[in-house]
């Protein structure tokens, strides 16, 4: 089968789409027929510039980089089934006029949500649900911040959304959650693989900035630091921490726009001793920090489909302490604490329990791992991927024959 996957965003930019969008191409380029020859002919398509990187590094599967539409359209006429990472209208548009079976993979909330994020703006608060509400006035007061015109158009292609995805042969979500929430036809709930990532040396002597992790508990952050992200509200739990005496240290991995604002106050408040801002790190140097970790904070306030730093740090062992958010619930299962999101004194609450609790840490370190690699085992998910591609492939010959 001759596969086209279209996403947006692709190495060498860093995220979970990316990392999902190679990881599919990648399985499913190596899977094998019955005859012993490959199953999956795999084009990838994005408009991400290469900017040096080395597109060979996966020769299982082609890279299209910066198609143009007339490009795209040959490209999606020539190939069996078209795979669409996140609500990309061109492409979705494109493969329905060329009466090809169309999946869309949603990465986010841009079929419910004029901003994509499920969240009421500016005040960074979890939306009730305003657009399937029909309460259609606060979508356009929401995102108002950036312009009457912008919010008419973020709204207006919201409906089209909604309308092209009602038209496509599946639609996939990471989790049944979102799944529930699109109320789109033919859904699949498949959720994102991803491989073993299992602290195999976590050692007593494991440091973070010379402290070992046996006297001083190290609470690790992990992510872009933008609002949505929900650093400050971990800031303010850890001032909670601090004001009750409670030992830690505080480890914030990652950069954004953020990172200045959050660095002085971590400077003019009482954190100065305790919080540390290491930037984004590359894979080897992430690893080597969360060696010196003792639990996860994922404070996220919204915006959140699936929670892959969550199923991640589930994998190396590490408990996680979450945002009830319906996907990290979802992902988290027995495997985690959760707190309300939005406050500051529910994680800080949830951070003292584990910090004062080494067997508890260990304990829910064990669950989340087993839980982790059962629900995101990666060849779990590229046969489900696999079975609705193939099942449509043979949809479309038989109605051709």
């Amino acid at each position: 089968m001759r596969l086209l996957i279209y996403s947006h965003f692709f190495p060498p930019n860093i995220g979970g789409v990316e990392t999902f969008v190679r990881t599919l191409a990648n399985g499913l380029a190596g899977k094998r027929a019955n005859d012993g020859g490959t199953s999956f002919e795999v084009t990838v398509v994005t408009q991400t510039a290469a900017n040096g990187y080395i597109d060979a590094a996966w020769p299982s599967f082609a890279v299209v980089r910066g198609a143009s539409p007339l490009d795209l359209w040959r490209r999606i006429r020539g190939c069996d089934a078209v795979h669409v990472a996140g609500t990309a209208l061109l492409p979705i548009i494109l493969g329905l006029l060329a009466g090809k079976p169309v999946v869309v993979e949603h990465h986010g909330f841009q079929a419910i949500c004029p901003n994509g994020q499920l969240l009421i703006e500016p005040a960074g608060v979890p939306c009730p649900g305003h657009f399937m509400a029909g309460r259609h006035g606060e979508c356009l007061r929401c995102n108002v911040g950036a312009g009457w015109i912008k919010s008419l158009r973020l709204w207006g292609l919201t409906f089209v959304r909604r309308f092209v995805c009602a038209r496509v042969a599946a639609n996939i979500t990471p989790t049944e959650w979102l799944g529930e929430l699109l109320e789109l036809p033919r859904v699949t709930a498949i959720a994102h693989g991803i491989v073993n990532l299992e602290r195999t040396t976590v050692e007593a002597k494991a440091t973070c900035d010379g402290v070992s992790v046996r006297d001083v508990p190290v609470i690790a952050f992990v992510g872009r630091l933008v609002t949505t992200k929900g650093v400050g509200l971990l800031m303010e739990a850890a001032r909670i921490l601090r004001h009750d005496g409670v030992a830690f240290r505080l480890l914030i991995i990652g950069d954004g726009p953020e990172r200045g604002a959050l660095e002085a106050t971590a400077r003019n408040g009482e954190l100065s001793e305790v919080v540390r801002f290491a930037g984004r790190l590359n894979a080897e140097e992430l690893e080597a920090a969360l060696r010196g970790a003792s639990m996860v904070a994922v404070p996220s306030l919204g915006g959140e489909v699936f929670g892959l730093v969550v199923a991640e740090n589930m994998l190396r062992g590490l408990p996680v302490v979450a945002s009830d958010l319906g996907a990290f619930v979802e992902v988290l299962g027995d495997g985690g604490l959760t707190f309300a999101t939005g406050d500051a004194r529910g994680l800080a609450a949830q951070l003292a329990r584990l910090l004062g609790d080494a067997e508890l840490r260990t304990k829910l370190g064990a669950e989340g791992r087993k839980r982790a690699a059962e629900f995101c085992d990666v060849q779990r998910m590229l046969e489900a991927h696999a079975r609705i591609y193939l099942r449509l492939g043979a949809e479309e010959a038989s109605r051709i024959g």
